[in-house]
């Protein structure tokens, strides 16, 4: 058997899981912006209850953003600090969106649209569908406002979920013609991780983890003024804009 610890730390609704490709042992929360804390304690639970040590995982996964800037720099300087103590596992992401999509394949058919909110009048969106286990993208991970989202959507989503789509209620609603779900049912889970990964286009295998960088969606606003200031790049953690 091939065991996986999995981490989604995007948003204020963190979670843990352990468990093999496609489905999860155990999972724990991780809520209440207390990730820094409260994340390697959760993880240390969750191996303890699922039985499991550090020596008999394979990899570890981890949502990639976009999403909260400080929570996906937490999440991976953990999973790369695991890595580093246990040099033989392997890292492997998916995009938070679709985890948080991934969640709700099960309940709502056609297109569902993922919302994270991130301020500004904007949202972090994605669109995806679910057919014969493989993963179909309608519209990438972006930031944009619900209006430019809606304009660029080739399909009207059947469902729209997260805090995002929340924030933008009445829009959101208008285009999906369904009353959002956000926190804290329409929150992604790291259980999703493990059960995403039997399906075709859903994650990926990181071949450098050392120096890989989570697609955060925007700069931190201290990176930007650090940057500003001193009229350079802050360094290879700089965000990634999408």
């Amino acid at each position: 058997m091939s065991f996986y610890l999995a981490i989604d730390t995007a948003t204020d609704y963190g979670s843990v899981a352990v468990g093999e490709p496609g489905r999860t042992i155990a999972e724990l929360s991780v809520t209440g912006r207390r990730h820094a804390t409260a994340l390697m304690p959760a993880i240390e639970l969750v191996l303890r209850i699922a039985g499991l040590a550090y020596s008999e995982l394979e990899g570890i996964a981890v949502a990639n953003g976009p999403g909260s800037f400080t929570g996906l720099r937490i999440g991976f300087a953990t999973a790369k600090g695991i890595a580093v103590e246990h040099e033989r596992l392997s890292l492997i992401t998916a995009p938070s969106l679709l985890v948080l999509a991934w969640g709700f394949r099960a309940v709502h058919q056609g297109p569902i649209a993922a919302l994270y909110d991130a301020l500004r009048e904007e949202v972090y969106a994605a669109v995806y569908r679910f057919e014969d286990e493989k993963v179909l993208v309608d519209v990438p991970p972006m930031l944009a406002t619900v209006t430019q989202l809606t304009e660029l959507c080739g399909v009207r989503p059947s469902f729209a979920v997260g805090d995002g789509a929340v924030a933008q209620r009445d829009l959101v609603q208008s285009w999906t013609g369904r009353e959002p779900v956000g926190p804290p049912v329409g929150v992604p889970r790291a259980g999703s991780l493990l059960e995403m990964m039997t399906a075709s286009g859903a994650t990926a295998v990181v071949r450098d983890p050392q120096s890989f960088e989570p697609e955060y969606g925007r700069l931190a606003e201290a990176q930007v003024r650090w940057e500003t200031a001193h009229g350079r790049k802050l360094g290879p953690a700089s965000g990634t804009q999408i």
